[in-house]
């Protein structure tokens, strides 16, 4: 461990030729830590750097030396121990430095730039003009030293009058001034890479990114002309809370960059296409490529008081996972706002409970003795009482099977951050659990008291879909959340497959019958029910005084609760037979609807719905007044359609990123995560139509299925863009991209960066 007086560190080799760092050095306030790499990390005092002040920067430079800066000097070891020393000036020190294979760049206190070049001896030579910048210098930056050239072009300086100035370093015009880039806050970091390599034409092409990190956490990343310096194409992306440290580390053998902020972010390219992911990983300070025999791309960074050695992996992958093992399938979950734990409920068909299993082993042990004859009861006892004491793993050898009609389930208590069980509570056999929900009751003994309502079912044949009866029990979460307390357990007379928090009281879907229970001493009390859903209810969500209610059959309908005469009252209803798996509200008059054939669509009131209407309370209205097609007296109209080939396992709002705007997100039942996001433009919606249009003809289905077709697999597409099929664009040849440019009057970088702008807006 290290003392927090540390400032900073570095990695480095001794050569060039050599393919691993030989030591890594760590710069504390008023000291140097020398460290070798090997078998070991051990502390070196020969290594020829000055250890007794701090180290601003320190390398490998030209062939086999290395170069060290710290506030006084500049000290240049060379392969044969020569040392070559610098020295600021009178009594200005050195503040910023920036460093490639054979340049060098300081800046000393008032802002003015000394330039050094290694000529073909290895010698450096400070080049005999200097620049004032006529402001303090913040931070610097110099590109790697392009192949087969002696020299980078460009030096970048940020300052601190919140500009980033571009300064030439070609002999023509050594240190004049090219561009300069305003900024809304001070520069924190500065960092150039050569990004985005690809073959085109026989000869392999990258452009050059200024990586700037400003001080009030935001990342800017703009494109540099390698020829004339030029500034553009800017895009930023807030990062945290904290001023932006950018390094320059090897990822797969070309150059990515890391930004450290209150989160630390890697910005790489990776299959055509640039990432900036956040690193499930600690808060680092401080960070450097790193390279030996053991890790041979890592980083090597610090944390709080703590030098840590990293990998990356798993590029390109959009969400961190932890898998946690359980016992049954997950059907759904719920999460304790104060604990913070999740409260699940695993069932599973077709299985035995651990009780019945040990019943069943002792049954077939018992049967095993009984079978056999006198001569041989002594070897089955023996044979039966191995058979008990065997305990083979589910894992490998699979549950046994126990039928159509047997049902395990459990609840679990769950610490996502301690990733721990906290509790278990185990159902009888053929008992599973379906639904559960977070409620609190107006008019629960203890005001603001959570609740957890599970509901089960009992007996349950799937089909014909029939069962015995069901019952809702009700928990309080005692210990801070960590154990749950039954406190009642009330019978129902069908599955309650569905269940929702309710201005105090609790809705819950029995079967096909939406109904509103309020909490009572010794079981839930019914207050009012609509009998008037088809089939089954298979979700319910509110706001307001709405209700949303899923049947499994017949799409979503629209319910109003009527205080004043403990009614639900269906006003609304569509007009489309949607086998209904996931529904969401999206506002008071808009839901959004997933199906098991793997739909999507967004279903919204008529301008001029009511929904103050009667459940014809006085039995005597005519017919032709009961509605529309036997349903309610109002049909949603259908604002969004669009087929993702999977069924829907979950449909929500959410927002994925801090400070970003809301989207639909949705899961699906082969392991796909992905999202629905609103156009807020029509400049936005006509630029994807006409792309999107282009890529159906530029990059066809590989198995030859017209797109149009395929998203349009049982309603016909509507409002709705394929954002997958327009990600393609950077994947395409550079010609074809050009052309589909060309025709939506725009240049390629233009087009990537709309697609950039619209994922990076909500989620990644």
């Amino acid at each position: 461990e290290y003392g927090k007086q540390w400032y900073q560190r570095r990695v480095r080799g001794k050569s060039i030729h050599e393919e691993y760092d030989s030591y890594i050095i760590v710069s504390f306030v008023n000291a140097t830590l020398v460290l070798s790499i090997g078998e070991t990390v051990e502390e070196v005092t020969d290594s020829g750097f000055l250890g007794t002040t701090p180290t601003l920067s320190c390398s490998s430079i030209g062939n086999d030396a290395l170069l060290q800066i710290y506030p006084d000097g500049i000290r240049h070891i060379r392969s044969d121990r020569r040392i070559n020393e610098w020295k600021t000036p009178g009594k200005k020190y050195i503040v910023k430095c920036a460093v490639n294979q054979r340049q060098v760049v300081i800046a000393l206190t008032g802002g003015e730039l000394v330039y050094f070049e290694m000529d073909q001896t290895g010698q450096l030579n400070e080049y005999t003009e200097r620049k004032d910048m006529n402001s303090e210098v913040i931070c610097m930056a110099l590109p790697r030293v392009p192949p087969g050239e002696q020299r980078a072009r460009f030096l970048a300086v940020g300052l601190a009058d919140e500009t980033v100035r571009i300064i030439s370093l070609d002999t023509s015009d050594c240190l004049s001034p090219l561009s300069t880039q305003a900024l809304p806050a001070r520069p924190e970091s500065l960092c150039i890479v050569e990004m985005g390599q690809q073959e085109e034409g026989g000869a392999s092409s990258s452009t050059m990114f200024l990586n700037i990190g400003l001080s009030i956490g935001v990342l800017t990343r703009t494109v540099m002309d390698t020829v004339t310096g030029e500034l553009s194409d800017t895009r930023t992306r807030y990062l945290g809370t904290r001023a932006v440290k950018l390094f320059r580390i090897p990822v797969h053998g070309v150059d990515a960059v890391l930004a450290i902020s209150s989160r630390t972010w890697l910005s790489y390219f990776y299959q055509s296409r640039f990432h900036l992911s956040p690193l499930s990983y600690d808060t680092l300070e401080y960070a450097c490529g790193f390279s030996s025999e053991q890790c041979t791309q890592g980083v090597v960074a610090i944390s709080t008081n703590t030098l840590r050695i990293l990998a990356l992996e798993k590029l390109g992958a959009v969400f961190n996972q932890v898998t946690m093992p359980l016992k049954y399938t997950p059907r759904k979950f719920v999460i304790d706002e104060e604990s913070s734990n999740m409260i699940l409920i695993e069932t599973d068909h077709n299985t035995f409970t651990e009780n019945s299993k040990n019943q069943r082993k002792q049954q077939i042990a018992e049967e095993m003795v009984e079978t056999a004859d006198d001569e041989s009861k002594m070897e089955a006892a023996k044979l039966a009482e191995q058979f008990l004491s065997e305990d083979l793993p589910e894992e490998t050898f699979s549950s046994p099977k126990a039928g159509n009609g047997m049902w395990a389930s459990q609840i679990r208590i769950l610490s996502p951050i301690k990733q721990e069980t906290l509790e278990i509570i185990k159902f009888e056999q053929n008992e599973a659990a379906f639904s559960i929900c977070v409620c609190q009751f107006n008019n629960s003994p203890v005001p603001g008291l959570t609740y957890i309502v599970v509901g089960t079912s009992r007996d349950l044949s799937l089909a014909p879909r029939q069962c015995s009866g069901g019952f809702l029990y009700t928990y309080r979460l005692v210990d801070d959340g960590s154990h749950m307390e039954l406190v009642h357990k009330t019978p129902v007379d069908d599955v309650p497959t569905a269940l929702c928090p309710f201005q105090g009281r609790l809705l819950v879907g029995v079967g096909k019958l939406l109904r509103i229970y309020d909490l009572g001493k010794k079981k839930l009390l019914r207050k009012c029910e609509n009998k008037h859903i088809p089939n089954l209810i298979v979700g319910i969500k509110c706001t307001g005084n709405r209700i949303l209610a899923s049947d499994n059959q017949e799409s979503i309908h629209f319910v109003k609760y009527k205080a004043g005469e403990n009614s639900l009252v269906a006003f609304a209803d569509d007009t489309f037979p949607r086998w209904v798996t996931q529904a969401t509200m999206l506002d008071y008059y808009t839901a959004a609807v997933g199906d098991k054939f793997g739909n999507l669509a967004v279903l919204r009131l008529p301008q001029d719905s009511k929904d103050n209407v009667e459940d014809d309370p006085t039995g005597n209205k005519a017919i032709w007044d009961r509605g529309l097609l036997n349903g309610a007296s109002q049909k949603l109209d259908m604002i969004n359609m669009f087929h993702i080939g999977e069924s829907v396992t979950y449909l929500e709002l959410a927002t994925l990123i801090p400070g970003g705007n809301e989207a639909r997100v949705y899961t699906t039942l082969s392991g796909t995560i992905g999202m629905f996001v609103p156009f807020t433009s029509r400049e936005d919606i006509d630029f994807f139509q006409h792309l999107e249009m282009h890529m159906r003809n530029e990059a066809p289905p590989l198995c030859g299925r017209d797109h149009l077709s395929y998203r349009s697999s049982y309603i016909p597409v509507k409002a709705t863009i394929d954002g997958d099929l327009c990600e393609q664009y950077n994947s395409l040849d550079p010609s074809k991209r050009k052309a589909i440019a060309d025709e939506l009057d725009r240049s390629p970088s233009e087009v990537s960066k709309k697609l950039e702008d619209m994922r990076t807006t909500y989620a990644f």
